[in-house]
């Protein structure tokens, strides 16, 4: 019964949050939006690093984990954000409640695994103002929001004890809207331009993890994983319209002028990430991941601008996990699972030739429930995005993240009625 109780609070905190803009960044204006971490609260928790073979929690960012299951799992993750914008001369909060994932794990029998979700993969979610106050010109509003999802099936098999494989199929879909409206001061009539966009595609991912006894109680884990180039099919509406302005901006069409449509494709890059670290089995862990990916102008019609650029992206990250005593009656905390990590990410956007970089600490706990194997991760991420020089914007952001993972032989046949 709590099951029941928890999955279906899962889901009704999946719908809510789907309703919602994915992010408050104005860096989202650009390519197909701020691409969103991959991973469950627990590796997030600590900077990335899902390195080891791990036989009740899913590993989002390797589907050759799937190969290591023993029950099966199903885990659905949140996370609020609160961020400070920041220009040279002002700044401004924003905050936002998003879904980060759902999904479940099956084994198949000793060798094969199964896994299947659904991730939202980037989100667009902006308003910026320009006022003539400050420009000299015309007043303008810009609004963003949609984003991309991605829904997998990964297949997993172990190779060796030691050794598992793996590769999983995403269906990416969906839809970003932007709104540019010009006016003057006291003038009711302004302009409008509004782009939609439908993306669609399908790419595919690649998994390794192997793990090798370098004694008794010291193991050494390492994990791969490629993301295979793709494209992405756009299909773009672009409309021009006359209008009045209410309060709060609210735009009614005087003449709705003529939609222009087109089809194109976006890149989507390869990437490609390797892990390692060393530690014993549910006591402690410390790890790295380094990734890169290659450079493609993810740019559309709508947000394609001279003084924007697309390069090679490069990351890093140190992370691990602690806990006191794994199988301790006494104390409840003895169980807990403390995570911590740090990360660095230089990212492909460069705007006045200048790179966003975005700087994070991370930490984390997993408490377990009595009785079960299932447990209850919250997350905690502080960091710096971007920076004010250039005419930049610098997003200093604290994010919160709960998620959980259920985990049992939900498909075993009763011996008993």
């Amino acid at each position: 019964m709590i099951k029941k109780i928890i999955i279906s609070a899962c889901l009704l905190l999946s719908f809510v949050s789907f309703a919602q803009q994915g992010t408050s960044s104005p860096y989202s204006f650009y390519g197909i939006g701020d691409v969103r971490f991959k991973g469950t609260v627990e590796s997030r928790s600590m900077s990335g690093i899902a390195v080891e073979q791990d036989s009740i929690h899913i590993n989002l960012e390797n589907p050759a984990s799937y190969a290591n299951l023993k029950l099966t799992s199903f885990t659905v993750g949140g996370t609020f954000n609160s961020s400070t914008l920041k220009t040279s001369k002002e700044s401004a909060k924003a905050q936002r409640t998003t879904l980060d994932y759902i999904a479940v794990g099956l084994p198949l029998g000793k060798k094969f695994g199964v896994g299947f979700g659904l991730i939202p993969y980037s989100s667009v979610g902006y308003q910026i103002e320009s006022l003539a106050a400050n420009n000299g010109l015309n007043n303008k509003r810009f609004d963003g929001s949609g984003g991309l999802n991605k829904v997998y099936f990964g297949l997993a098999y172990k190779v060796k004890p030691n050794l598992s494989i793996g590769a999983d199929v995403q269906y990416d879909f969906g839809k970003i809207e932007t709104t540019s409206l010009e006016f003057v001061t006291d003038v009711p009539v302004g302009t409008r331009e509004l782009n939609t966009t439908y993306l669609s595609g399908v790419n595919f991912n690649l998994g390794a993890m192997y793990q090798y006894k370098i004694n008794k109680k010291l193991s050494f884990f390492s994990s791969a994983t490629y993301t295979i180039q793709s494209k992405l099919t756009s299909e773009n509406t672009r409309n021009i319209s006359t209008g009045m302005l209410g309060s709060g901006l609210n735009f009614t069409v005087l003449d709705p002028g003529e939609d222009i449509k087109d089809k194109v494709d976006v890149n989507m890059p390869f990437k490609l990430a390797l892990s390692a670290g060393v530690g014993e089995a549910r006591k402690w862990l410390i790890g790295g991941k380094v990734s890169y990916q290659n450079s493609v102008d993810q740019s559309s019609i709508y947000n394609a601008a001279p003084n924007v650029g697309y390069g090679k992206s490069a990351s890093a990250s140190l992370g691990g996990y602690f806990v006191p005593n794994y199988s301790s009656f006494s104390g409840y905390f003895n169980r807990v699972t403390y995570r911590a990590g740090l990360k660095y990410e230089r990212t492909a956007l460069i705007i006045n030739s200048q790179r966003v970089n975005d700087i994070g600490l991370t930490l984390g706990a997993g408490f377990p429930i009595s009785g079960t194997f299932s447990n209850i991760n919250f997350g905690m991420e502080f960091g710096k995005r971007g920076t004010t020089s250039a005419g930049l914007i610098q997003e200093n952001y604290a994010n919160f993240s709960l998620g959980f993972s259920l985990n049992d032989k939900w498909f075993e046949r009763s011996k008993f009625n």
